[in-house]
C-alpha cells in the first residue's frame, strides 16, 4: 500500500482515474452511462485541485467513443480508456470494439453492472439494474468473443492492478482491445489508496541469427522473390524497415486488397500493386510480412514458391480460418527481423538482381501508364468518375503530410491506386463493419492535430455512421476533418453480388433490384449544416477541384468540411 493524495471518501472512481493516469492513457473516451458518476466526480475533483489526469471526452454514441479510441491508437500505438454503459452500451459499441481487434489497436474498454441489485449495504445502485440492464454471467462474458481479453474487477482493492493488467495485455502483440467489467458497487466502494503501477513497455523478441541466416540465403538464391504485406506499416518503424529491406535486396512489394494501412510507398518503383495473382506461378520465393490472409480462396497455393512468414504472431487467434502454406517462420519483432535481413544483403547475384529489377521497372511503368490513362479518361468523361475524385485529392494533398482514412467498398481499389500514399501512417482502412469511419478519422485527427485528415467514404457507409454524434464530437473537441463522399446513390456491393449470383434471375429480368437503392436519401452534406460546417455537393467535373480546395481550406481554418460528390459509378 502506498501513501497517496487521496482525500477521505475516495472511492472506486478515484481508483479508476488513478489507474488510467498511471498506465499512461491520454484520453478517456466516454459514451455516458449512469454508472460513471464516481469517475466524473473524481475527474471534477482533480480538475478543481490541479491534479494530473487523462483528458475526458463526453461523446454521444458508443461507436464514436470506440472509433475515436481506435483512430487515436492507430497513430499513437498506446492503449486508451473507453467507457460504455452497462451491457446495452457494450453491445452498441461491439462492432467498433471488434474493428479495433481486427485493426490491432490496444485499448481498455469498460462498462458496468450491479452485483447487489439494491439488497446490499451501501448506496442504492438503482432499480434499473434489476429490471433491465443486467445480463446473465455479466457483460464480460458478452465481450469475450470480440476482445483480446475479458474479465471482471470484483473489488476496489484489485481494480487498479486489473486496469494495469488489461492495458499491458492490450498492448502486447497481437495488440487489441481488452475489456473490464467494473460493477457499480465497486466504483462506489471506499478505496484504500493502492495505486496501479505505470505500464512497462513491452519487451521485444527476436529471431536468432541461426534462423535468419538460412532465410537470407534463400533470398540470395531466389530468382523471382516477392514480398506480400498487409500490416507491416502498423509496427513501430515497420514502414521504414520494409522500404530498406526491399531496396537492399531489390524485391517487389505487393500490398493486396486486404492491406489495411500504409506499408510501402505506392509511388516507389518496387511497389508491385495489389494483385498477387501474377506471382502465384512466377515467384520462387514469397515473403509474407505481417500478412494474415494472403491467398484467396485459402486453398490457392503458389505453384513453385517457397514461403517464409515474417510475423511476430503468424497465427492470429481472432482469425477463424487461416492458411499460410509456410515453409519457414521468422517470429519476433518484425521491424527488427527486417533490419537484420537488410544487413545480410551481401554477395548478391548482380545479373539476377538486375534482371528482376528490370522486370519490376517494366511492370511499374505499365501500371503507371494504365493509371494515367484511367485518369485521362476520367477527365474526359461526362459526370464525375471516381478515378477523378481520387486523382484530384492526390494533387491537392501533395506535400501536405495528410492522412487518409478509407471507408469505401466498391471504390477502395480506386482510392488506393490513385491517391498513391507514400508515407508512414498516411493511410488506414477501417476494419470490421461499416459505420465507424467518421469516428476513426476524428481519432486520427486527435492524435495528429497538425496533419490534414481526409475520410473517403461511400454513400452507403455514410448512412451507417452515427453522423450527428460524430459531427458533435468534431465541433466540441476541435477535430476538423475533410469528409469526401463517393455518392453513387446505390449499395453497389450488394447489387454486384446479386448480379453475380443470379445473372439471369428474376431481378435481371424485371429490373427489380432490392436492397440497393439510395436515391431516396436527402443531400448528405446537409446534415453538417446545423453544426456550422463547410458543406458542398458536386456533380460536374469542373466544380470538383475548386470544391475540394475550398473544403481543405475550411479544414485548415478549423472546421469539418463535407463534400458530397455525385459519382457516375
Amino acid at each position: 500500500m502506498t501513501d497517496t493524495m487521496n482525500t477521505p471518501g475516495a472511492d472506486g472512481g478515484d481508483a479508476f482515474v488513478s489507474a488510467c493516469t498511471a498506465v499512461g492513457a491520454d484520453y478517456i473516451f466516454c459514451s455516458s452511462g449512469s454508472e460513471w458518476a464516481p469517475v466524473w466526480e473524481s475527474l471534477a475533483r482533480r480538475h478543481r485541485d490541479g491534479i494530473a489526469c487523462p483528458h475526458y471526452l463526453d461523446l454521444t454514441h458508443e461507436t464514436v467513443a470506440v472509433g475515436m479510441a481506435t483512430g487515436y491508437g492507430l497513430v499513437k500505438r498506446r492503449p486508451q480508456a473507453v467507457l460504455l454503459h452497462a451491457a446495452p452500451g457494450l453491445l452498441q459499441g461491439s462492432m467498433a470494439v471488434h474493428g479495433a481487434l481486427l485493426a490491432g489497436v490496444p485499448m481498455v474498454v469498460s462498462s458496468s453492472e450491479s452485483t447487489t441489485y439494491g439488497d446490499g449495504a451501501g448506496q442504492d445502485p438503482g432499480g434499473q439494474w434489476y429490471r433491465n440492464l443486467s445480463i446473465v454471467g455479466g457483460p464480460h462474458t458478452v465481450a469475450q468473443p470480440f476482445t483480446k481479453w475479458s474479465n471482471e474487477a470484483a473489488s476496489v482493492h484489485t481494480l487498479p492492478t486489473m486496469i494495469t493488467r488489461a492495458a499491458e495485455l492490450a498492448r502486447r502483440t497481437p495488440a487489441g482491445p481488452a475489456y473490464l467489467n467494473i460493477p457499480l458497487e465497486v466504483l462506489l466502494e471506499e478505496w484504500d489508496g493502492r495505486e496501479a503501477k505505470p505500464v512497462v513497455p513491452p519487451g521485444s523478441t527476436h529471431s536468432s541469427p541461426e534462423e535468419i541466416d538460412p532465410v537470407a540465403q534463400m533470398i540470395r538464391e531466389a530468382v523471382s522473390p516477392v514480398i506480400v504485406t498487409e500490416t507491416a506499416g502498423r509496427e513501430e518503424g515497420g514502414f521504414e524497415a520494409l522500404l530498406s529491406f526491399a531496396e537492399a535486396w531489390n524485391i517487389p512489394v505487393v500490398e493486396p486488397d486486404s492491406a489495411v494501412c500504409a506499408n510501402f510507398p505506392r509511388t516507389h518503383p518496387l511497389h508491385a500493386g495489389s494483385d498477387i495473382g501474377p506471382w502465384m506461378d512466377e515467384a520462387d520465393l514469397i515473403l509474407l510480412v505481417n500478412c494474415r490472409v494472403p491467398f484467396y480462396p485459402p486453398s490457392r497455393r503458389p505453384s513453385k514458391a517457397e514461403i517464409v512468414v515474417i510475423d511476430e504472431v503468424p497465427q492470429r487467434p481472432h482469425v477463424v480460418y487461416q492458411v499460410l502454406f509456410a515453409d519457414r517462420y521468422l517470429e519476433g519483432n518484425v521491424t527488427n527481423t527486417l533490419r537484420q535481413l537488410t544487413r545480410r544483403a551481401k554477395d548478391l547475384d548482380e545479373p539476377a538482381v538486375a534482371a528482376r529489377r528490370a522486370a519490376q521497372d517494366e511492370r511499374h511503368a505499365a501500371e503507371r501508364t494504365a493509371a494515367a490513362l484511367a485518369e485521362s479518361r476520367a477527365k474526359d468523361a461526362e459526370g464525375i468518375d471516381p478515378v477523378l475524385v481520387a486523382a484530384t485529392l492526390r494533387t491537392l494533398l501533395d506535400g501536405r503530410d495528410a492522412v487518409v482514412v478509407d471507408e469505401t467498398i466498391t471504390h477502395s481499389r480506386t482510392v488506393r491506386r490513385h491517391l498513391l500514399t507514400d508515407a508512414p501512417d498516411s493511410y488506414f482502412y477501417v476494419q470490421g463493419g461499416l459505420g465507424q469511419g467518421m469516428a476513426v478519422a476524428l481519432g486520427v485527427k486527435l492524435a495528429a492535430p497538425d496533419r490534414p485528415v481526409v475520410l473517403t467514404i461511400g454513400d452507403g457507409a455514410f448512412t451507417y455512421n452515427p453522423v450527428i454524434p460524430s459531427y458533435d464530437a468534431s465541433k466540441a473537441y476541435d477535430v476538423p476533418v475533410l469528409i469526401v463522399v463517393f455518392n453513387n446513390r446505390v449499395y453497389k456491393s450488394m447489387n454486384l453480388n446479386h448480379r453475380r449470383f443470379y445473372p439471369e434471375g428474376a431481378a435481371a429480368e424485371t429490373g427489380e433490384w432490392l436492397g440497393t437503392d439510395l436515391h431516396r436519401l436527402p443531400r448528405l452534406a446537409a446534415f453538417a449544416e446545423p453544426f456550422g460546417m463547410h458543406t458542398e455537393t458536386v456533380d460536374t467535373p469542373d466544380a470538383l477541384g475548386p470544391a475540394l480546395e475550398r473544403a481543405l481550406k475550411a479544414v485548415a481554418d478549423g472546421t469539418t468540411a463535407v463534400v458530397d460528390v455525385l459519382v457516375t459509378r
